[in-house]
């Protein structure tokens, strides 16, 4: 196992709202690590964690990227997630697996909705927390306003451990409240330690003071010594610091400007010194046999761990990223074996990655965050272990849904004949999109999380696979019904020399309540049509209700009776007796009061509150009905029932009428009628569908 141990791991997410500087961060922690001997730039395209095409030409993170660090002894993981809306889906997966959660806070943009997003997850998770400043040397900067904005909208344990020394052009360094230190940049990035300017002393010592007073109720025996007028050592404060840290009783705040490259050493060695190592997180909760267990991170336990990403390389493949949350093992002479899949998984190296680079090593242990190559069963979400040893299952990482559809249609036969293998290829690689065929309107549904998540899987499947994709807006899955009942007569009679065909059908058709389906009744008395012709009869409703008179959609919610018909002894067949059925079927609807369906969606949108009215008056724009409101934390949550038709966009709109603060979901209610004037409209759009065929 060598020197590397648990206690020596630091894992942790960068994360922000987009902008904030966090891959230039992460450029800036490999320069001053001296892993990279220039500093690349997000414009530039050169980033060692953007390294896809994508993330190049868009200048944004698409993917959480992983950077192994080691420094003062130390193994430092750092995922830094993508800070759009479009994948948050990458944010919580990366929050999921790290030990704590350093959120980016620009000094001129503030507290944004990405870093709500942020937090919530932090949260969810209970990751320590520790708030990072950025941007200090831009215009406008404020560490203030924005420091009370993150005690306000946050955490109120949320206390500066440096302090800035100037600010916009002329921010030059960092105070260490805890050390009493003052660090002053040059223009080159070099830096000289000395004492706290003077003008900053009390300022200085008044935040060790609140951070020693919230840490020390770490320690009920040195809070009793404090109180008693007695001074906390520094070993005695660091050991409770780092514990009230990873409790989330203190979540530090630092500041600097990655740019510039001023305050980042020192950001690095607070990570060394205060982040939490697995051990401080303590055991992690799996099920075992339906019963919760948990799982210590020991490397003398069995070996374990969970798959959070997965990635596919154009020169190494698929690349299969894993938390270890106990144990070690070796890559010689051992495979991985899947606990959800039941199955062995051979093990040839592990990587540790930095950015598209992997470092090839033999072992790993608890705390280490690596990629194996090409495991083939493994997905999003497996546990892994060893054949024969650990049996637990890890939760699954919940990944937001969908919101935002298009149809695909493929530009040319080729590209149909790969799609199949691309949707499977690109569906295991972002755990946020899924593929539908939908049975009614035969469109191939893509989902995600808006149209720039759409646009970037379109361009990567283009790219990797030669897929070439149109896209539109999806058919509603309509539906059709009746409102009244009707009799009709089908008579399908036919000589063409020889035997001829004959059936005739009497139906009486009768409307069912919302949601009743399909009810067939044989009511044939006397033998007017023999008993081995009857389920002919059913079998035709069946086929053409598939496909209604009125626009082609499914009928539903009818009861259909055969009440009366006749037959020939020698003419009539089960064919003959389909056909008359769908003569019947045709001439019973449309004289029954036919009515178009649509499907309503259960929508429920979380916006701040000054956003409530325009998301209200929104819903009654698109047909849709308010429910209900409530408080949830900071936000306000408002839930509806709209047309699906009203929806496709909503995504898009939502986002522009919230400035992105807002987000939601939604979910299949029920079908109602469609008013008249729309109706009509989708029937002409039907019917000219029809003549154009």
């Amino acid at each position: 196992m060598g020197s590397r141990q648990p206690e020596n791991t630091r894992s942790f997410t960068l994360a922000a709202h987009g902008g904030a500087g966090k891959t230039t961060l992460a450029e800036a922690m490999l320069f001053c690590n001296g892993q990279v001997s220039r500093m690349g730039k997000t414009e530039a395209g050169n980033t060692v964690s953007d390294f896809t095409s994508e993330e190049q030409k868009r200048q944004i993170s698409i993917g959480a990227s992983l950077l192994t660090m080691e420094r003062a002894g130390k193994t430092l993981f750092a995922l830094d997630a993508p800070g759009f809306a479009d994948f948050t889906g990458e944010m919580s997966a990366a929050i999921r697996v790290t030990d704590a959660t350093l959120i980016l806070v620009s000094a001129v943009g503030g507290v944004e909705v990405q870093t709500g997003r942020a937090w919530e997850y932090a949260s969810e998770n209970a990751s320590p927390v520790v708030f990072y400043i950025s941007k200090m040397d831009r215009e406008n900067a404020d560490f203030g306003k924005v420091l009370s904005d993150v005690k306000e909208q946050f955490s109120p344990n949320a206390l500066p451990v440096f302090l800035p020394i100037g600010a916009e052009a002329s921010f030059k360094g960092v105070v260490d409240v805890l050390r009493g230190k003052a660090y002053i940049y040059a223009a080159d990035g070099s830096f000289t330690e000395g004492e706290a300017p003077a003008d900053m002393a009390e300022a200085a010592a008044s935040a060790k003071e609140i951070l020693v007073e919230a840490a020390v109720e770490m320690d009920d025996a040195l809070m009793e010594r404090y109180l008693e007028g007695e001074a906390v050592s520094d070993a005695d404060l660091a050991r409770v610091l780092r514990a009230a840290i990873a409790k989330r009783r203190v979540m530090p705040v630092l500041m600097g400007s990655a740019a510039m490259n001023v305050g980042v050493h020192q950001l690095l060695d607070f990570i060394v010194d205060y982040f939490p190592s697995p051990l401080d997180r303590g055991p992690v909760k799996a099920e075992k046999d339906g019963a919760p267990v948990e799982v210590v991170p020991d490397v003398s336990a069995p070996f374990s761990a969970l798959c959070f990403k997965v990635m596919v390389d154009p020169y190494v493949g698929k690349l299969s990223f894993i938390r270890v949350h106990s144990g070690t093992l070796s890559s010689e002479g051992n495979n991985i074996y899947n606990i959800k899949k039941g199955e062995d998984e051979r093990v040839s190296t592990f990587k540790l990655m930095t950015g598209k680079d992997g470092k090839d090593v033999k072992e790993i242990i608890a705390g280490d965050i690596v990629a194996i190559p090409k495991l083939q069963s493994t997905k999003v979400g497996h546990t892994l272990a060893v054949k024969g040893g650990a049996s637990y299952l890890f939760p699954h990482i919940e990944f937001p849904l969908p919101v935002y559809s298009v149809a695909v249609v493929a530009k040319t036969r080729a590209d149909e004949d790969k799609l199949g293998n691309a949707i499977s290829k690109t569906l295991e690689e972002d755990r946020s999109l899924t593929f539908e065929k939908n049975p009614e309107t035969h469109d191939n549904v893509l989902s995600g999380m808006g149209d720039l998540h759409i646009d970037i899987v379109l361009a990567k499947m283009k790219e990797r696979y030669g897929v070439d994709l149109d896209v539109k807006t999806p058919q509603v899955p309509y539906r059709e019904t009746i409102k009244k009942t009707s009799e009709a007569q089908g008579k399908h009679k036919k000589q063409s020399g020889g035997h001829g065909q004959y059936g005739d059908v009497s139906i009486r058709y009768t409307p069912l309540e919302r949601g009743a389906g399909f009810e067939f009744v044989d009511k044939i008395v006397g033998g007017a049509i023999p008993k081995n012709y009857i389920p002919a009869v059913e079998k035709g409703l069946h086929e053409y209700m598939g496909k209604g008179p009125l626009a082609g959609f499914p009928v539903v919610d009818f009861k259909a009776e055969l009440f009366f018909g006749s037959y020939h002894d020698v003419d009539s067949s089960e064919m003959s007796f389909k056909l008359a059925t769908r003569l019947s079927f045709r001439k019973g609807v449309m004289d029954a009061s036919p009515a178009l369906l649509e499907p309503v969606m259960n929508v429920e949108v979380i916006v701040p509150e000054p956003c409530m009215g325009d998301v209200m008056g929104d819903f009654s724009g698109r047909r849709g009905r308010i429910i209900g409101t409530e408080a949830r934390g900071r936000l306000q949550v408002v839930k509806g029932q709209v047309p699906l038709a009203e929806m496709f966009r909503y995504a898009i709109i939502l986002r522009s009428m919230t400035s992105g603060q807002g987000s939601f979901s939604m979910s299949p209610s029920h079908y109602e009628e469609v008013p008249a004037d729309i109706a009509k409209k989708v029937i002409a759009a039907h019917k000219r569908e029809e003549e154009e065929e």
